[in-house]
């Protein structure tokens, strides 16, 4: 799982402009999505590769036999195709961005 912490002494202040700024130059196109306490996301997989980056609250990602929690200014790749799931950890919603890159001519 290939997972990156925010560093604020390379991308500054924590926000969502900066890590939407930050996703959007690599190529991503990025949505906002607030989950509440108890979303589940149960096993899926997708056509495009994703990143995950989580903006406030607790969010389990599990790929294979590997599980994180990622917490605010943490982001995760998930490639095209790998099966994954996650739900909201603890009281508090996730304020997530959600970043895809389709393949060439779409998904």
């Amino acid at each position: 799982m290939q997972i990156e912490h925010w560093d604020e002494t390379v991308d500054g202040e924590i926000s969502e402009s900066a890590m939407r700024d930050k996703l959007e130059a690599l190529g991503y196109r990025v949505t906002r999505y607030i989950y509440p306490p108890g979303t589940y996301f149960p096993p899926h997989e997708h056509a495009v590769d994703k990143i995950d980056g989580v903006l406030s609250g607790r969010f389990r990602m599990s790929m294979g036999n590997r599980s994180v929690i990622l917490e605010t200014g943490d982001t995760l790749h998930i490639p095209r195709g790998a099966v994954h799931s996650a739900e909201v950890v603890g009281e508090q919603p996730v304020i997530s961005l959600d970043a895809i890159k389709e393949a060439f001519g779409g998904e």
